[in-house]
């Protein structure tokens, strides 16, 4: 689950009321849960990072779960699975090479091409390190800049840089080759995620290592012949579909994600320094999926036939609900048959003193507030949220007009970290949220093809702090520069500027936004009832439209 807390808007109490002595069929739900969550989370998986070899595994196990239980495979080419890239960044393509007096400097180790770096290739020329020629490579040593800034915490060393560049080009160089000979590490990196614009000249980050070996002396001369070649990183992620064919005209769709951290690679671990380690997402979310697998083994054996049932695992929600948003644009069932959707994310840590959980959807349907309440005797809290959209994959089906409801046991200590792991699920509290959601369906299957509704937007989470927002869906699998429209609130600043779905925002007045979180930078800087211009691309076009927040 992506962070960003939903608002709780009522809360209603109904009276425990499930024994402590648990019938056959519940035991073996509970049975089934521990073995589930307990393979899904093991360190064997390593984290199920979207498009690693332990996602797949994921993947194969809950196909075969889908298989025993009778669910129908719906995914591509008559299989459970369907496939989808993830744009991953930024990559240095082989071609890339720093030579030395003929000699081939080692990428990664001896230098690294910046990420804001343009493809291009510099024949071999006569160079010396301490002469800034037009023509040729320049050398910049930035040891008195990262000196001189070393505790400056506003200080921004890409910037700095992009600024070095774009005065060496205008001065002739044709690449600027950047080392540090201070002692203080200045942490640049080959940033993959990088999207700012491209500079105007090849940028190379020579190490400390490379330097000394291949360029120790200033006065020498050096031939030195270089080329630069990024391309776009790509891993697949898989999507698991199941289906229940009861010839019925309209489907229930209910999914949950599968995916999680793997070693803390993306960056979205809530530990510091938690690269390298395990995150195993037992709650977040192996309790998700493994609900998803008992609902539906509990629905291929229902009477309540009036739907077909479509059960999705999905991968990429970590990343940006990357495979729910790939299943909306190429479903494997006719979207205008839908019904609703169910989303269970983290519903595998009841809390046993607060007895609550959160469903998030309930303003999608005028249908939900006849139902949600309507059990008797249900052994929690619940606490209900209008909004369709929120940190899970039910927002791509919300985008589809399609109503929500999204199931969610709360937030807690492990949260994005190591230790979210299976002894610490509730699985009593899991196997009651199950029978809750069975019943809500079952008493739903009389009620025909529900009507959707639209609702208010959830803020999205950010390290930025704004009193102001545009009104639109971000599209969070968008890879290119700038901050793609997914979708425009009705009545919102954007709305009323006239964005439309689509459209690419690449400044807020002055500021870019070439990235989501620059984005959200550039509202920080702005108050309700202030004017400014909004810059988004059109298809080829650039247009300006005037907002006030």
């Amino acid at each position: 689950m992506k962070k960003i807390i939903l608002p709780l808007l009522l809360c209603v109490f109904f009276a425990p009321a499930f024994s402590q002595k648990l019938r056959k069929a519940d035991r073996a739900i509970v049975e089934n849960l521990r073995t589930n969550i307990g393979f899904l989370a093991d360190d064997k998986l390593e984290g199920r990072r979207a498009g690693t070899r332990g996602e797949q595994q994921a993947a194969n196990y809950i196909s075969e779960q889908f298989k025993m239980a009778g669910i129908l495979p719906k995914g591509d080419n008559q299989t459970y699975l369907q496939s989808f890239i993830i744009p991953d960044g930024k990559k240095i393509n082989p071609a890339t090479l720093f030579m030395v007096n003929g000699k081939e400097l080692n990428v990664g180790k001896d230098y690294f091409p910046l990420a804001f770096s343009p493809g291009g290739a510099v024949a071999e020329t006569p160079v010396a390190t301490s002469l800034s020629e037009k023509g040729g490579p320049w050398f910049k040593d930035i040891e008195a800049v990262v000196e001189d800034n070393k505790d400056n915490p506003h200080f921004d060393m890409y910037d700095y840089i992009k600024k070095e560049t774009r005065l060496a080009a205008d001065k002739g160089a044709s690449a600027l080759i950047i080392y540090n000979s201070e002692q203080l590490d200045d942490h640049i990196t080959f940033d993959k995620k990088d999207r700012s614009e491209m500079a105007a000249i090849p940028v190379i980050y020579l190490t400390k290592a490379g330097k000394e070996k291949y360029l120790k002396d200033a006065s020498a001369i050096y031939d030195v012949r270089l080329k630069v070649e990024l391309g776009d990183d790509k891993r697949t992620g898989i999507n698991v579909v199941g289906y229940i064919d009861n010839k019925a005209a309209s489907t229930v769709i209910i999914g949950a994600h599968y995916d999680h951290l793997g070693y803390g690679e993306d960056g979205n671990s809530m530990l510091r320094n938690a690269v390298g380690q395990i995150h195993n997402g037992a709650d977040d979310n192996a309790s998700g999926t493994a609900a998803l697998i008992e609902v539906g083994k509990l629905l291929v054996k229902s009477k309540a036939r009036n739907n077909n049932y479509l059960l999705i695992a999905f991968s990429g929600e970590e990343l940006g609900l990357f495979g729910s948003k790939y299943y909306t644009e190429n479903p494997t069932i006719d979207l205008a048959s839908a019904n609703y959707m169910i989303n269970m994310d983290m519903v595998g840590r009841l809390n046993d003193s607060s007895k609550t959980i959160s469903i998030g959807g309930f303003g999608t349907s005028p249908v939900w507030s006849e139902v949600v309440y309507a059990q008797k005797n249900v052994p929690f809290n619940i606490k209900v949220d209008s909004s369709g959209t929120g940190p899970s994959d039910h927002t791509s089906f919300y985008r589809k007009k399609i109503p929500v409801l999204f199931f969610f046991t709360g937030l807690h200590a492990d949260y994005h970290k190591p230790s979210d792991d299976a002894d610490k699920i509730n699985y009593i509290g899991e196997l009651q949220v199950i029978k809750y959601i069975v019943a809500l369906v079952n008493q739903v299957n009389k009620k025909g093809k529900l009507t959707f509704t639209p609702t208010r937007e959830t803020q999205t989470s950010t390290t930025a702090r704004f009193s102001v927002t545009l009104g639109i869906m971000p599209d969070y699998t968008y890879s290119g520069q700038g901050v793609r429209v997914d979708g425009v609130s009705d009545g919102r600043p954007a709305q009323k500027a006239g964005l439309k779905t689509g459209d690419v925002i690449t400044k807020i007045g002055e500021y870019g936004t070439a990235s989501l979180e620059a984005y959200m930078q550039a509202l920080g800087k702005f108050k309700k009832g202030q004017q400014t211009q909004v810059t988004v691309k059109r298809g080829n076009e650039e247009l300006k439209f005037d907002v006030v927040f």
